[in-house]
This record gives structure tokens, C-alpha cells and sequence, in this order.
């Protein structure tokens, strides 16, 4: 025998518990989330009370929900800078046909639905029949959807918001199932955080356990190698644009029954949090690489962040401080690991 007994071919070696670890694209995101959680539960004792936790857990929660289904849709290989202000256009679609025209609220939630996934299909099919960079498409739908926000709100309301859901048909049952409240302890926890965890866990099993996941990377890495061997690109592309809508829908639907009113100009600038959030949690931005549950726990960084420097009694203005800091920190990291695992996986 060319090789003695007992002895392992290096391709067959187990890894160790480190190499492991080095290959999962959350990692660096993980170590984040703790020294951002040390740093503020050491400066501040309200950080970690019950009150606290749940304070920056509802802050996380809705911004989770769109950064891991930005996170798929980055992993895909592209960009949806329309989703922050898609967010707003379903709670404004399911606001005017709820209480202006009296539809029941379960009816206008359907239909704000049915407006997201054909705004998301329309995103992708343009970017893949164009081939125009998704950056551009997603920013002329961004326009396109602030000012049908502000038109279309203005006509028929003669102001720039929309309130009184609470009076609308429907409104409790809807209500219960997405801005509800559960009681543990004593402390008020949003159910907001429920559908995160649900999300993130979702998003994670289809990106890990599925074919469809497969051909997310597939298409991320390299779409033209990927079509070479049978992946549906365009397919799955624009699935990926409709995923991005509806979690937007999901987002917008919960923020309307929640405070049951919104601004005709909700959701400007928040795409960019979706993506830092994503790329904190170990999303490259050239695609092919990254993880559901590590865009969750970045933007489980962002709550934290932004409650803890409220708690700390700091001036707002240093959290856009922290955001620069952290994204660039991510890309430094994700890039290190990403090369690390290569070498890994060879």
C-alpha cells in the first residue's frame, strides 16, 4: 500500500473545530453581536434588563426580516434598492383601500400583497431581459415608487399620510397576527420578533437544505457557468426580486397595523440599512457568499447599537459613526474569512 495504515489522505481529514467555524460566513458577524452586547451591558446596566432586551429586540426585528431577504437576494448576485420605500407603498396600498374605500382590512392586506410580488417580478425581469446592473433598475423603481407614494396619497387624501386603521373592518383579527404584543415576565415583547426569528430560520433552511438554495449560490458565484449546467437563472432571479417584495410587504403590513398610520415618505434611505445589515452578517457584494442567519444577527447589532447609545444617553449623531465603522470592519473581515475558507474547503 502507497499509504501507511491509519494514516488519512488530506482530502478525506476531518476538519478541525476552527477551520469549521472559519468557514461559516456568520462568524465574523457573531463576534460582533458579543462585543457590541459586552460594550453596552458593561456601560449601561439598562441594556440588559428584561425592558432593555425587549427594546432592542423590537428594533431588530423588522429590520431583520428585509436584511435576510436582502441577504438571499445579494447572495444571488444583486441589489433591490427599492425596498426600503416598498415597505411604505404596501402599508400605504393596504391604508387607502382600508379605510378610504372600505375594503376589509384582511382584502387590502391581499391586495398591498399582490401590488409587492408584481412590483418584485417586475424588478427582475427587467434587470434580466436588460441586463442593465440591478443597481440601476432597482433605483429608477425606487423613484417610480416615491412618487406614486407622494402623488397618489396627496390626491386622495389631501395630505402626505394615511391614518385610521384601526377603525377599519377586519382590523383586530389582522391586527392579533402581525402587531400583537406577548407578555414574558412582565415585559412586553413585539410579535414582530417572532416573525423575524421565523424568517431567519426559514430563509436559512431554504438556503442550506434546498435545490433552490443551490442555484442561489449557483447563480451569485457565476450565473453564466451556473446556466451551463441547467440552473434556471432568470427563474431564479426574479424569485429572489419577489422575496425581497415580500418581505417588504411582510414589514409594511406589520408597521400599518402597529401604528396605524403612515407617511407618504416612510422607508426613504432604509435600503441601505437592509444591505450594511446583510453585509455585517457575512454577505459578500459581488454575490456567491453568505448567510441568512448572519444578516439576521446583523441587524440584531444594528438594535443593539442604536438602543444602547440611546441608554448610554449618547448623541444619535454617533450611531452613523458605528454604521460606517462596522461596515467597513464587515467587508475587511468577510473578505479574510471567505479566503481563509477556501483555503479550508481545498
Amino acid at each position: 500500500m502507497a499509504t501507511a495504515v491509519g494514516s488519512l489522505d488530506e482530502r478525506v481529514a476531518r476538519k478541525g473545530l476552527l477551520d469549521r467555524l472559519v468557514a461559516r460566513p456568520e462568524l465574523g458577524s457573531v463576534l460582533g453581536a458579543l462585543a457590541v452586547l459586552f460594550f453596552f451591558s458593561v456601560l449601561t446596566e439598562r441594556f440588559l434588563t428584561p425592558l432593555g432586551v425587549a427594546t432592542w429586540l423590537d428594533d431588530s426585528a423588522t429590520l431583520g426580516i428585509m436584511a435576510v431577504a436582502v441577504a438571499l437576494l445579494m447572495i444571488g448576485g444583486e441589489f433591490d434598492l427599492s425596498a426600503g420605500v416598498l415597505t411604505a407603498s404596501t402599508a400605504l396600498v393596504t391604508a387607502i383601500l382600508a379605510t378610504k374605500l372600505g375594503w376589509n382590512t384582511w382584502l387590502a392586506i391581499l391586495a398591498s400583497l399582490v401590488f409587492a410580488l408584481a412590483v418584485g417580478a417586475l424588478n427582475g425581469w427587467l434587470v434580466m431581459r436588460t441586463g442593465l446592473p440591478s443597481f440601476i433598475v432597482t433605483l429608477g423603481t425606487f423613484l417610480a415608487l416615491q412618487g406614486l407614494n407622494l402623488g397618489i396619497t396627496r390626491l386622495v387624501t389631501g395630505t402626505v399620510q394615511v391614518s385610521g386603521m384601526r377603525a377599519a373592518d377586519g382590523y383586530a383579527g389582522a391586527g392579533f397576527l402581525f402587531a400583537s404584543t406577548i407578555d414574558i415576565g412582565g415585559t412586553t415583547f413585539q410579535i414582530s420578533i417572532i416573525w423575524w426569528l421565523l424568517a431567519a430560520a426559514a430563509a436559512s433552511w431554504l438556503l442550506l437544505r434546498t435545490r433552490f438554495g443551490n442555484w442561489i449560490f449557483a447563480v451569485g458565484g457565476a450565473a453564466p457557468s451556473a446556466r451551463a449546467v441547467g440552473v434556471p437563472v432568470m427563474r431564479t432571479k426574479i424569485l429572489l426580486f419577489m422575496t425581497t417584495a415580500f418581505a417588504a410587504w411582510l414589514v409594511g403590513t406589520i408597521n400599518i397595523l402597529r401604528f396605524t398610520t403612515v407617511q407618504a415618505n416612510q422607508g426613504i434611505g432604509l435600503e441601505f440599512q437592509f444591505i450594511i445589515a446583510a453585509v455585517i452578517g457575512g454577505c459578500l457584494l459581488t454575490g456567491g457568499y453568505g448567510s441568512a442567519i448572519g444578516a439576521a444577527i446583523g441587524a440584531l447589532i444594528f438594535g443593539m447599537a442604536r438602543q444602547g447609545i440611546v441608554f448610554a444617553r449618547w448623541d444619535s449623531d454617533w450611531f452613523q459613526l458605528f454604521l460606517g465603522v462596522m461596515l467597513l470592519a464587515a467587508v475587511l473581515v468577510n473578505n479574510t474569512f471567505r479566503r481563509r475558507a477556501e483555503r479550508v474547503r481545498k
